[in-house]
C-alpha cells in the first residue's frame, strides 16, 4: 500500500483509499487485523493523527471495526448489504437534488426498477412480506393519518415489495429508488392524490403478489406509475398557472 506525498489530495484520504483498495482486492481479507497506528504511521511516513483520521474515514464507511483490549485493534469488517442502504439512499438523494432530475425521469426510473422486481416478488414472497404489505395498506386507509405518516407507510409498503424478491443485490440497488425517489414523489403529489386510489392499487399489488400473479402485479404497478405521473403533471400545471396569474 502506497501514497503519493506530492499529491494535492489529503494524506488521510490517500491512506484510506489505499487500505480500501487493499480490502476490495482481497489483499486484506475479512476479519484481518490491520497494522497498528504506529506501524501504519511508519509505513506511510505520516503522523499518527493522520493515520487516525484515515481509520475514522474507513470506519464511517463500515469497512473496518475497532476492538478494545489486549487483542484489540482495527479489523476488516464484513460489509452487509443492509449496512450500505443508508449510503445508497444518501447518494441517490444528493444526485436527484444536485442534478435537478425531472419528476418524470425519476418516476420512470423508479417504477421501471420496481416492476423488474415484480416477477421475483410474486414468486418468492414470504408470509412476512405479505403481512407487511397488508399492514401498511391498512394503515394508509386509516382516517386521521398524517401526510408524513402516510408517506412513511408508502415507503415501507414498497420496501417490502422489493425485499420480497429475495435478492439482496436488488434490495440494495433499489434502496435509493424507493427510499430516495418515493419521498420526492410524495412531496410533490401529496396535495392532489387520492389516498383511496393509492390504497386500492396497493391492495391490488398485494393480492397479485399473494396469488403469485406476476402479470397482475406488474399491471397494478404500471397503473400506479401512470397515476403518479398524472398527479405530478396536474400539480406542476397548477403551480405554473398560479405563478402566471401572480405576474399579471
Amino acid at each position: 500500500m502506497k501514497i503519493d506525498p506530492n499529491s494535492p489530495a489529503d494524506l488521510s484520504a490517500q491512506i484510506a483509499k489505499a487500505i480500501r483498495d487493499a480490502i476490495m482486492s482481497g489483499d486484506l481479507p475479512v476479519d484481518e487485523r490491520l497494522p497498528s497506528e504506529a506501524e501504519l504511521s511508519e509505513q506511510f511516513h505520516v503522523s499518527r493523527p493522520t493515520v487516525r483520521e484515515a481509520l475514522k474515514r474507513l470506519g464511517a464507511q463500515s469497512l473496518i471495526r475497532t476492538q478494545r483490549g489486549a487483542t484489540g485493534g482495527a479489523f476488516v469488517n464484513r460489509l452487509r448489504f443492509e449496512d450500505a442502504y443508508g449510503q445508497q439512499i444518501t447518494t441517490s438523494t444528493l444526485l436527484l437534488s444536485m442534478n435537478d432530475v425531472s419528476f418524470a425521469t425519476a418516476c420512470e426510473a423508479r417504477y421501471a426498477l420496481e416492476r423488474a422486481c415484480a416477477p421475483l416478488s410474486a414468486e418468492r414472497r414470504t408470509a412476512d412480506h405479505l403481512a407487511t404489505m397488508r399492514a401498511e395498506a391498512h394503515r394508509q386507509s386509516q382516517p386521521g393519518l398524517t401526510d408524513e405518516a402516510f408517506c412513511a407507510s408508502d415507503v415501507a409498503f414498497h420496501r417490502a415489495l422489493v425485499d420480497a424478491a429475495g435478492n439482496p443485490v436488488l434490495s440494495y440497488q433499489l434502496a435509493g429508488a424507493v427510499e430516495a425517489m418515493q419521498p420526492l414523489m410524495n412531496m410533490i403529489t401529496f396535495t392532489a392524490r387520492s389516498r383511496e386510489r393509492i390504497v386500492a392499487l396497493h391492495s391490488a399489488i398485494a393480492d397479485a403478489v399473494e396469488a403469485h400473479d406476476a402479470q397482475a402485479a406488474d399491471a397494478s404497478l404500471a397503473a400506479l406509475a401512470d397515476y403518479t405521473q398524472e398527479l405530478a403533471q396536474d400539480v406542476i400545471a397548477t403551480r405554473a398557472a398560479a405563478r402566471e396569474s401572480g405576474q399579471t
